[in-house]
């Protein structure tokens, strides 16, 4: 499966020094008016993790989705207090009394206030409903390249780079495991992180955490060969090495 490419990769884009490093700069160092060439690298132990600010601009109102767990109580009405309720693969939700509603793409607002007028039509009077999401396919990492299964994986509980990785397939047979890059977007800033699987194996690094909305590219990519004609070939098997992203 070919790896999407991202648009903060496009040939214009310059990168630069992430601040939160420790270790000595690997490549060009940056000069007073900016970076001496288009990269400057920093040997640091980690991708920060994304803001508060960066999970609501990385994500419209909450629509429900396909598979999503949703817990829907009536307040009062005997059997129909709180329970668990999942939407099937076209985002349809089968609800007592009130029989199948198309959820797909609706908020739990929404839900909330279509349950309401159907049960209150034949059923209850002035009927109180709440929807509240336990579970959601939509808050989901992107695990592209050589991986068996390539797609998108949901985010639930702790995450991490080898557990995506697994929850993909694992590796193809022939996938390189010594650059595996982490894109996400920290304090509204696209950045990257280039890991090798081998060191997380050996205990050289922590296997690193993921979050909704980090797209992980496994192997050979554009966005690998990008980063490679941009600084060469850095080891990540002692540290990951951290790359901040810009675009012109």
């Amino acid at each position: 499966m070919k790896s999407p490419i991202l648009p903060a990769l496009a040939l214009s884009a310059a990168m630069t020094l992430a601040a939160c490093g420790s270790g000595p700069p690997v490549g060009p160092l940056e000069s007073a008016s900016g970076p001496t060439s288009a990269v400057v690298v920093a040997d640091v132990g980690g991708l920060p993790p994304p803001t508060r600010e960066d999970f609501q601009l990385s994500f419209n109102p909450y629509q429900i989705g396909p598979f999503d767990v949703l817990e829907i109580g009536v307040f009062g009405v005997e059997g129909l207090d709180r329970q668990e309720y999942r939407a099937d693969a076209s985002g349809r939700v089968s609800f007592p009394l009130v029989g199948t509603i198309d959820a797909g793409g609706m908020t739990p607002g929404q839900l909330e206030r279509e349950i309401q007028q159907r049960l209150g039509e034949d059923f209850i009077r002035e009927p109180r409903v709440t929807v509240n999401l336990k579970e959601t396919t939509s808050r989901v990492v992107t695990i592209a390249g050589e991986v068996e299964r390539p797609g998108s994986y949901p985010v639930l509980g702790n995450m991490t780079l080898v557990r995506a990785v697994a929850e993909a397939g694992g590796l193809e047979e022939l996938a390189d495991s010594r650059e595996v890059i982490v894109f996400r977007t920290v304090n509204g800033q696209r950045m990257a992180a280039i890991y090798d699987l081998r060191g997380i194996q050996y205990g050289n690094y922590d296997d690193p955490e993921l979050y909704a909305s980090d797209l992980v590219v496994v192997g050979e990519s554009a966005q690998r060969r990008f980063i490679r004609t941009a600084i060469g070939a850095v080891p990540a098997i002692i540290s990951p090495v951290i790359l901040t992203l810009f675009n012109n």
